[in-house]
């Protein structure tokens, strides 16, 4: 890893399938190379539009987040304040994520609604696209279960976004630490 990139594993649960319509619920974040440095966050719906399914997936409840989750704009403070403890001077903050196009549309909605500018900018790392390119496999097999059965992880996600986000970084570590040996078993 450059020192001057500071990679961040991100993970949202989310009311359902887009931003705007839908609310992001909970954030797990933590640095890839330290996955112990991490935050977690749960916010209050903004909207009360919901799919029963995206609910069920992570437990959350509207009605428990609306008594004890964050206002949005205070949790998007919140992680925005733990993202600048973390980033150093001439270095940059890189959003990574299991299909990353989802959750960074959510993390980015919100800096943008609620604090006007997203610090990780306009651009992510989504590590199934990192991993089909590193191992030249098809999309299908990009699947988070085929990376634990190519890369054996200690951790397994569990729909907590904090969980899931240090499990992602798990996995990310070992495809840059062990990319060599990957590119190897092509040759």
């Amino acid at each position: 890893m450059k020192k001057n990139e500071i990679y961040i594993s991100v993970d949202v649960e989310t009311s359902g399938p887009i931003p705007g319509e839908f609310s992001l619920l909970s954030i797990g974040a933590c640095l890839v190379q330290d996955p112990l440095m991490s935050i977690y966050i749960e916010l209050q719906p903004d909207s009360p539009r919901h799919d029963e399914e995206a609910l069920k997936v992570s437990g959350l409840s509207l009605e428990y987040l609306q008594q004890n989750g964050l206002p949005p704009l205070e949790a998007m403070k919140h992680l925005h304040e733990w993202l600048c403890t973390i980033k150093q001077p001439e270095s940059n903050i890189i959003f990574v994520g299991l299909n990353s196009p989802f959750d960074w549309s959510f993390i980015n909605y919100y800096f943008h609604k609620f604090l006007h500018e997203n610090p990780f900018g306009f651009t992510a790392i989504d590590m199934k696209a990192y991993y089909m390119g590193l191992t030249g496999c098809l999309w299908s097999e990009t699947k988070s279960s085929r990376m634990v059965e190519k890369l054996n992880p200690i951790s397994h996600p569990s729909h907590n976004a904090l969980d899931d986000a240090r499990f992602q970084a798990e996995l990310f570590a070992m495809m840059i630490n062990e990319q060599p040996v990957i590119f190897n078993h092509k040759n």
